[in-house]
């Protein structure tokens, strides 16, 4: 009999599992033989790797904007900012160091616009970008996608300097690295029934087999950071992936590397609202990277005091 339970995810960040039909793969497109056939949990192997980098982004919105059209009427357009970087772990050392940080700002107008903000006394400054779309959410989703593409950039420059890269979300960037993409919230059981009661049994420290999916041309595996108290069989769960163009021998090596290394920087309860699954160095790495893009209210008073400096010249 199915039972009901509370997530322990604080409301605000949603829930760690949403699950999208649309969203899932097409029957008879996921592969779960490329490394064994039988499933059942495998145990994490820790490898040793001393140098490992967690790369993460964040976004807001600053200000809304509205260009007056006395002809097509009012047009939305947005101000926001984001930052990305990486939390370097040096095992070895026993330190963790934020590297490779960058701030944008980007001012977004909807309708293609030839509309430009008026310069702002914000370091770095905005640059303003139109876009075809008149929904109001896409400008969001605009940010969103500069800052996606900014984070596989990071990620990418990290794991040719040697790291072993866990970069929060699915991974932008499929060239063949070190680099795992960590996904903390699911929105798409892509396993069959068989192969998904693995998932529900794994041990602290443990994975799934590897598993394909034709069109994403990517390896994914499903690693269980801790079993909180109170959680149900998804609890904990993390999905993790690599590119498709690694030697499977390569992306088995991280797979084990990932489920015996993540649960010790697992976070907890009482200190992260998303624990288990945003991990220590990343919830540190967001705050450093929340602090860089600076304080909402004194960027939004520049917006504004900006665009109203400019309707008083004459």
């Amino acid at each position: 009999m199915a039972r009901l339970f509370v997530e322990g995810w604080a409301p605000d960040y949603g829930a760690p599992f949403e699950p999208v039909e649309e969203l899932a793969p097409a029957e008879g497109s996921v592969d779960v033989t490329v490394e064994r056939s039988d499933w059942g949990p495998l145990d994490g192997t820790d490898d040793g790797a001393t140098r490992i980098a967690f790369v993460d982004g964040v976004r807001r919105v600053d200000a809304r904007l509205t260009v007056d059209d006395p002809t097509v009427g009012p047009v939305p357009g947005i101000c926001g900012t984001f930052a990305v970087g990486a939390a370097c772990w040096d095992r070895e050392a026993r330190e963790t160091t934020i590297d490779a940080a960058r701030v944008e700002r980007l001012a977004v107008i909807s309708g293609r616009r030839e509309e430009q903000l008026p310069p702002v006394a914000l370091d770095p400054p905005y640059r303003t970008e139109a876009i075809a779309d008149p929904d109001p959410d896409a400008l969001v989703r605009h940010v969103h996608t500069r800052m996606r593409r900014a984070e596989g950039e990071c990620a990418t420059a990290m794991a040719r300097g040697g790291w072993f890269v866990v970069a929060d979300g699915p991974l932008n960037d499929l060239s063949p690295q070190q680099t795992i993409g960590y996904v903390k919230s699911h929105r798409v059981t892509y396993l069959p029934a068989l192969q998904g009661e693995t998932v529900t049994v794994l041990g602290t420290g443990q994975r799934t087999p590897l598993f394909t999916i034709a069109a994403y041309e990517r390896y994914s595996w499903y690693v269980r950071l801790a079993r909180p108290p109170g959680g149900h069989s998804w609890s904990g769960v993390v999905r993790c992936e690599a590119s498709g163009a690694l030697p499977r021998a390569e992306v088995l090596a991280m797979a084990d590397r990932s489920a015996a290394v993540l649960p010790l920087v697992a976070s907890q309860e009482h200190l992260d609202p998303r624990a288990p699954q945003n991990l220590v160095p990343i919830g540190a790495l967001e705050r450093s990277l929340r602090h860089l893009m600076g304080d909402r209210g004194l960027v939004y008073r520049a917006v504004r005091a900006a665009v109203m400096e400019e309707e008083m010249v004459p």
